[in-house]
This record gives structure tokens, sequence and C-alpha cells, in this order.
């Protein structure tokens, strides 16, 4: 089984998808973790980021991933590009919640009102509507903490019939 987990920065997807890992006994793959083995994108240091051409991105990934039965994705960019996965989550959180997520990650005023306007606006929902079938989207709040969001994935993935009901 292949999970996309997706969202704006700050809403807790690595961490989702490492525990989703420990619980499922997958892989996690990090899209920016992935494009700096990989190559892909060049650091821009003005704004302290990588920036990765989406193309270059899936094209890797959907290389990489001929070779993977099971795997968890996760990524902010995975929103904007199509691969081929069993499910995609779109973790969301309250603009207010992320505001509050990212200045406690020190981010900088500009990245932190780009990101939260882009919460606001559903983008991360919207490109994944735009590039996977709706089937396949669910969207979870993690505004209460990690332990419910999983609850809700699990949740989630047995009533898909994608993992046993004991996990």
């Amino acid at each position: 089984m292949k999970i996309l987990i997706t969202g704006s920065p700050g809403v807790g997807k690595s961490n989702i998808a490492k525990e989703l890992a420990k619980k499922l006994k997958m892989p996690v793959l990090n899209e920016k973790d992935f494009a700096l083995k990989q190559g892909i994108g060049e650091w821009d240091h003005e704004e302290n980021e990588l920036v990765v051409p989406l193309e270059k991105l899936e094209k890797g990934l959907k290389k990489h991933m001929k070779g993977q039965k099971n795997a968890i994705l996760e990524g902010h960019l995975l929103c904007e590009i199509g691969l081929p996965v069993d499910i995609v989550m779109v973790i969301r959180v309250h603009p207010e919640l992320l505001e509050t997520r990212l200045e406690l990650k020190k981010y900088s005023q500009q990245k932190i009102y780009d990101n939260v306007f882009c919460e606001g606006i559903d983008y991360c929902k919207k490109h994944a509507f735009k590039n996977y079938s709706e089937k396949k989207i669910v969207e979870i709040k993690n505004e209460k903490g990690i332990k419910e969001a999983l609850s809700r994935i699990l949740k989630e993935l047995r009533g898909r019939k994608l993992i046993e009901q004991k996990n």
C-alpha cells in the first residue's frame, strides 16, 4: 500500500508520517530528503529553502516508487504532482493554530503569512483534487494532537480495507 500525506508546512505531516510508519511497519519517504539525495532542486540561500522543480520531483518519485510495495510519502509539494498511490491524506489545521505553530518553529513573518494564507484558501486540498482521484482523498484535521489525527487515519484505512482491523 502506498500512502501520501500532504498539507501546508506546519500541519504535522512529518510527525504523523513517522507515527503511522511505526504503526504499519512501513518506510517513510520525505519529499525534501528525496530531492536532496537525488540532486533535484537548488538551495535558495536568501529564502533558506530548497526550490524543487515539480516535474523532476514527480519523475524521480515515480521511478523510485516502481520498486516499492509499501511506502508512506510525505511532503507539502506532493499535492502538486500525481503519484501512483492508494490514498491521499490532506492534513489540515485552523489557520490561527498554524500561525502559532510556525511562529514556534521560528519561521520568518513572510513565510508564516504565505503558509497561513495557503491553508486558509485550501491550497493543498484544491491541488490534491486536481492531481488525484476524488475517491482517494481524505481530509484529516490535526488540531488536537498527533494521536487523534493518527487514530482518524487508521480508522479511514480500516474502513477502506487498506489495513486489517487489528492495526
